[in-house]
C-alpha cells in the first residue's frame, strides 16, 4: 500500500496551512472560471424559459382580471331589477357598486342602441355603442366575449368590453349587458418589477393592437403591434429573438386562456445577462482577493499554532519522567483543554499506582477472610466422627453455597447485595421446594461479609429443612421474615430475622450437635454481634436471630471494589 504521507515534505505548520489555503481556493477559481464559459451556453436558454414565465403570469392576472368581469355580468343579469325592468334602480345600484373598480355598465338593443351607460347619470340621451362588430359577434354566437380596444365615445379614451347577451327570458328581443373598462386600468396588473432595464410589457388584442403597455418603450393604446413578429408568436407560450436589430431583442409570449389576447414580454438581451455577467467578473477578481487574505490568514494562524504546540510538548516530556505538571493557558481553547487533560493524566499517573496498592490491598483482605472461613469448616467437620466420603460431600455443599454468595458478591464488584436476593439464591438450589418459601420484609442491601455469613447460615438451615424439617414433605412451608426492632435499652436499632417452618413432621430437640447446629447458633451470633434463639416447637423448627441492624447493612460510608477502581 502506497503511503501518501512521504510525499509530503517536512515543514512548519504554517506552511502546510498555506498550501490548505491555496489548496481550497485554486479549485474554487479553476471551478468559477469553468461556470462562466458554461454561462454563455446555458444562460440564454434559462433567460428565454424565465421570459416566457413572466408572460404567462402576466396572462394569468390579466385573465383573473376578465374572468372576474365575466362574473359580474353574470350575477348582474340576474338583478331583480332587470327583472322588474327598472331601469333607473339597477342603474343607481350597479353605479355605486362598481365605481370603486372602474367598471362601469352598459345595457344595448339588438340594434346597439345604449338603454343604459353607468358612466353618465341615468335619463342622459345616448347614442350607439362604438363597437358594433363586438357586439354583433356576442350576439350572434349567444356567448361572453372580450373585445378588441377601441376608443370609446363616452369616455373619450381607449376602453375595451367584456358583452354577455341577456337570457331570452329577460330580453327576448336579443339585449346585450357590457361590461367596460378603460384600457390603461390594465396597467396595475402588469407591473415591470423584476424585469430587466429596458424591458417592456403589453397585452395585444385579437386584432393585434396593443391594449395597454408598460415599460421603457411601452406601446400606446390602440397601436398595432409589430405584425412580423407577432406571426411567430404560436403556442400557447413560448419566446422567439430577433437578431437582425441594433439591439438584439427576445419575446416572452403567453396566451390568456379562454380568450384572444396575448401577453408580450421583450427586452434587449443584453440588458438581461449584464448583471449574472458583472456578478461573476466580480466573483473571480474576488476570488483571487480571498486566495491571498486566505493565505495571509493561514499564516498567522500557523504561527499563532506553533506556541501552543510547542508549549504542550514540554508538558508531555515532563510527564514522561514522572512529573506532575500544571496546565499551560494559551490562546487556543481546544489546546487549553489538551493541557488540562495532560495535566490531569500526570496526577492520575501518580495516584494510580496508589490505587493499585488499595485494591491488591483490598482483595488480599477479602480473600483471608474467605479462606478462614473455609478453614473453620473443615477443621469443625474434621472434628467429626464422618467418612471421607461424608466429609467430601459436607465440604462440597457448604463451598457450594459459599460461592454462590461471592459469585452475587462479584457480580456487584463487592458492593453489596439485597437481602431478598440473598434468600432467593440459596433457596433457588433447592428448585423443587423454593415455591413453598415465603419472604416478608422491607428489602434493604446487605454488606459483603453479611452476604457470605448469612448465606452459609440459610443454606445450612434450607438443607436442614429438605433433608428432616418441613420442605421434606409436600405439605409442609417454610417462612422467613426479618424486621426492625429496638434492643432492650431502646437506643439502638437491631433487625430481628426469623426462620419459621410450618406443617412439616414433628421436631424432637436433636441428642447432638453437628456443624450445622454450630453454625446456625455460635457462628450466626459471632458473625453478627447478635443473639440466636431456636426453638423446636412440635409444629416446627423456629430459628430467630437478632442482631445490631449495622451488622447487616451496608452503609453510606462503606468502600466497595468498585469504589476504590473508580
Amino acid at each position: 500500500m502506497i503511503r501518501v504521507s512521504r510525499f509530503f515534505p517536512t515543514a512548519p505548520i504554517g506552511a502546510y496551512l498555506v498550501a490548505l489555503a491555496v489548496g481550497v481556493a485554486l479549485p474554487l477559481l479553476v471551478f468559477v472560471a469553468y461556470l462562466m464559459m458554461e454561462l454563455e451556453a446555458n444562460e440564454r436558454e434559462i433567460l428565454a424559459n424565465e421570459t416566457a414565465e413572466d408572460a404567462q403570469l402576466i396572462a394569468r392576472s390579466i385573465d383573473r382580471e376578465l374572468q372576474d368581469m365575466a362574473t359580474t355580468l353574470r350575477l348582474l343579469v340576474t338583478s331583480p331589477e332587470l327583472e322588474r325592468r327598472d331601469l333607473r334602480a339597477f342603474h343607481n345600484r350597479t353605479q355605486n357598486s362598481l365605481r370603486s373598480n372602474s367598471l362601469y355598465v352598459i345595457l344595448v338593443d339588438a340594434a346597439g342602441q345604449q338603454q343604459l351607460n353607468t358612466r353618465l347619470p341615468f335619463g342622459t340621451p345616448l347614442g350607439k355603442v362604438s363597437n358594433m362588430p363586438a357586439l354583433e359577434s356576442v350576439l350572434s354566437r349567444r356567448v361572453t366575449e372580450a373585445s378588441n380596444v377601441f376608443f370609446g365615445t363616452t369616455s373619450g379614451k381607449h376602453v375595451f368590453n367584456i358583452s354577455m347577451p341577456l337570457p331570452r327570458e329577460v330580453s327576448a328581443s336579443g339585449a346585450a349587458m357590457i361590461i367596460t373598462q378603460n384600457a390603461e386600468d390594465l396597467q396595475k396588473l402588469i407591473s415591470t418589477e423584476g424585469l430587466s432595464e429596458g424591458w417592456t410589457v403589453a397585452i395585444v388584442d385579437g386584432s393585434g393592437h396593443v391594449v395597454t403597455s408598460l415599460g421603457a418603450h411601452a406601446l400606446s393604446s390602440g397601436t398595432a403591434f409589430p405584425a412580423d413578429t407577432l406571426k411567430l408568436m404560436t403556442g400557447f407560450k413560448g419566446t422567439i429573438e430577433d437578431v437582425d436589430g441594433e439591439l438584439k431583442q427576445m419575446y416572452g409570449y403567453a396566451q390568456i386562456t379562454g380568450w384572444t389576447w396575448k401577453a408580450v414580454v421583450w427586452g434587449p438581451i443584453d440588458a438581461a445577462q449584464a448583471s449574472i455577467l458583472t456578478t461573476w467578473r466580480q466573483l473571480i477578481s474576488g476570488g483571487a482577493v480571498f486566495l491571498a487574505v486566505g493565505m495571509l490568514i493561514a499564516w498567522l494562524v500557523g504561527r499563532q499554532l506553533r506556541i501552543p504546540i510547542r508549549q504542550i510538548a514540554e508538558m508531555a516530556e515532563r510527564i514522561g519522567k514522572g512529573e506532575i505538571v500544571s496546565p499551560v493557558e494559551t490562546k487556543i481553547r481546544e489546546a487549553n483543554q489538551v493541557a488540562i487533560a495532560l495535566s490531569n493524566a500526570s496526577f492520575d499517573r501518580s495516584q494510580a499506582e496508589d490505587r493499585i496498592h488499595l485494591i491488591l490491598h483490598e482483595l488480599v483482605h477479602r480473600t483471608k477472610n474467605i479462606l478462614t472461613l473455609v478453614q473453620a469448616m473443615m477443621r469443625q467437620l474434621a472434628r467429626k466422627d464422618t467418612t471421607m466420603e461424608e466429609f467430601q460431600k459436607a465440604i462440597g455443599n457448604r463451598l457450594q453455597g459459599l460461592g454462590k454468595s461471592i459469585e452475587a458478591l462479584a457480580k456487584e464488584q463487592w458492593a453489596g447485595v439485597s437481602i431478598r436476593r440473598v434468600v432467593e439464591i440459596h433457596m433457588s438450589t433447592f428448585a423443587e421446594v423454593a415455591d413453598r418459601v415465603e419472604l416478608q420484609g422491607a428489602d434493604f442491601i446487605l454488606k459483603a461479609e453479611a452476604v457470605q455469613n448469612l448465606g452459609l447460615i440459610l443454606h445450612e438451615l434450607a438443607t436442614n429443612s429438605v433433608k428432616y424439617g418441613a420442605l421434606s414433605v409436600p405439605q409442609g412451608k417454610v417462612r422467613i421474615a426479618w424486621k426492625d426492632v429496638l434492643d432492650e435499652a431502646g437506643s439502638e436499632p437491631n433487625l430481628r430475622l426469623v426462620w419459621e417452618k410450618r406443617d412439616g413432621p414433628p421436631v424432637h430437640e436433636p441428642a447432638r450437635t453437628g456443624f450445622g447446629t454450630t453454625i446456625i447458633k455460635r457462628h450466626a451470633a459471632a458473625a453478627f454481634s447478635g443473639q440466636v434463639d431456636v426453638d423446636f416447637r412440635s409444629e416446627g423448627l423456629c430459628w430467630i436471630l437478632t442482631a445490631p441492624r449495622s451488622s447487616f447493612e451496608r452503609g453510606e460510608g462503606t468502600e466497595s471494589l468498585k469504589d476504590i477502581v473508580i
